[in-house]
């Protein structure tokens, strides 16, 4: 069989698969004119192997077969998920008898790369360096975090982008023309709007606009006259699948654009990302955890409320499950986004783990140990504590901090929403601070109310 040839029953995206880089639709930014990939593919010069990253149904196997078309090597195609390094040793062995009998390399189509771990990556190492085979890889995850380091310094990468609706509906007008190929036999009439429905929920995935011209195809087979029309369309392409990986880059891409359309505080786009990866089945709790993480990270005590409204969505969530508590994350979503920000929480706690990380076991200060027995008492536990109730003066003269570690101040709250009065109650309090140590121990700069900052300590009074 010839190496693009599909037979009669094969599926329509099958039989439509583009030949030659002259047929091949979208990628512009790699198979333009003058473009790398290009460039490279016609050089024939195949110096290293290569990872075909990007969404499915965008052109990945297509060009691994049309490469090994213009290089006249063997086309060999494999699938991570369903074979292992037996099989690859097989193909290994076919591939020496092809260079020992007549010179023809071969391509080894790796679809789902990924699926392989790191170490059944490493089987195709050596055969990959002494050209045993020419690796081709496919994935739909980061190779950066997929592929092993040894097998991607040998690659070149290159990303492809999910096709333009303008490209799916080039590539669906070819199917209905195509008499040999496609559906052009059939000779099917489409009235205005149905392509661009097809096109639009296909999501750039050509597999899955061609699938469904095809089962709309077969539901015209004993209409007279043929005709496709929106409704019809509209009808089968009711509810369309997302893009979306849980375990994947697209989830990380995805909460990612959540949590930074709430730090700028736009709440459209917030409730944008939101409502996509609920609908495209992420699990709602999963959601709410990073929205509670952002309501004390983000909002901090510019808000106190913040958390509280996350917390109780969570509950929603967890009481209501979806689609009935889609409004109580809507509703979270969108008191984030518009609160006041504040992340003096998030940097406070940071610069307290650093100091407890220096020094862990930093000792109590004995006037803030608690003293239960007679023996801790005698050995001076409590002695010189200050009780505020009794003795606010006191309490402000008092050190907290064990002494290796010296004062420090971490949290620094902002001029924004609840925190501004916080800023002025911490200013007040450092005011009465440093005139209740200046009354203890007077001193010329007995004034000076700075405190020091994390990493400074503070000069003895």
């Amino acid at each position: 069989m010839e190496l693009f040839e599909a037979t009669p029953a094969a599926p329509l995206a099958d039989r439509m698969r583009p030949r030659s880089l002259d047929e091949f639709v979208g990628q512009e930014h790699l198979l333009g004119e003058g473009r790398p990939l290009r460039r490279y593919l016609e050089s024939g010069a195949l110096s290293s192997s290569l990872l075909f990253w990007g969404p499915p149904g965008t052109g990945k196997t297509t060009l691994a077969r049309i490469l090994a078309g213009i290089v006249a090597a063997e086309f060999t195609a494999f699938s991570a998920v369903t074979s292992g390094v037996k099989e690859v040793r097989a193909i290994v062995a076919g591939a020496r008898d092809r260079l020992a009998l007549g010179g023809r390399r071969t391509l080894l189509f790796v679809d789902e790369i990924h699926r392989f771990n790191k170490a059944q990556q490493d089987a195709f190492l050596p055969h990959v360096e002494d050209g045993t085979i020419i690796l081709v890889g496919a994935t739909t995850e980061n190779p950066s975090f997929e592929v092993n380091s040894a097998l991607l310094s040998r690659s070149r990468v290159f990303t492809l982008r999910a096709l333009s609706e303008a490209d799916v509906l080039a590539l669906l007008r070819r199917a209905l023309a195509d008499g040999e190929r496609g559906l052009g036999a059939l000779a099917i009439e489409v009235e205005d709007g149905a392509l661009e429905l097809i096109a639009a929920s296909a999501s750039g995935d050509a597999r899955v606009a061609l699938n469904s011209l095809e089962l709309l195809a077969g539901s015209l087979a004993e209409a007279e006259p043929r005709r496709l029309s929106a409704r019809q369309a509209a009808d089968l392409l009711q509810r369309r699948s997302h893009l979306y990986d849980k375990a994947g880059e697209e989830h990380y891409n995805l909460i990612s654009a959540l949590h930074k359309s709430l730090r700028d505080s736009d709440p459209d786009a917030s409730l944008y990302w939101a409502t996509r990866m609920l609908e495209s089945g992420e699990d709602p709790l999963y959601v709410m955890r990073r929205l509670v993480r952002f309501a004390s990270e983000d909002v901090g005590n510019a808000d106190p409320r913040a958390l509280q409204v996350a917390v109780a969505a969570m509950q929603a969530v967890h009481f209501l499950g979806l689609p009935e508590a889609d409004t109580a994350v809507a509703q979270c979503v969108l008191y984030l986004a518009t609160a006041p920000k504040s992340n003096a929480a998030y940097t406070a706690v940071k610069q307290a783990q650093a100091d407890v990380e220096r020094l862990p076991d930093a000792p109590v200060p004995l006037h803030l140990r608690n003293a239960p027995t007679r023996l801790m008492k005698e050995l001076g536990y409590g002695d010189g504590y200050a009780y505020a109730h009794d003795d606010p003066e006191g309490a402000l003269r008092q050190e907290h901090f064990p002494e290796a570690i010296g004062r420090r101040r971490y949290y620094a709250p902002t001029d924004r929403g609840h925190e501004a009065r916080i800023r002025e109650f911490m200013a007040w309090r450092e005011a009465r601070r440093a005139a209740a140590r200046a009354a203890e121990a007077p001193r010329a700069d007995a004034g000076d109310a700075d405190v020091p900052r994390a990493g400074e300590k503070e000069e003895a009074p």
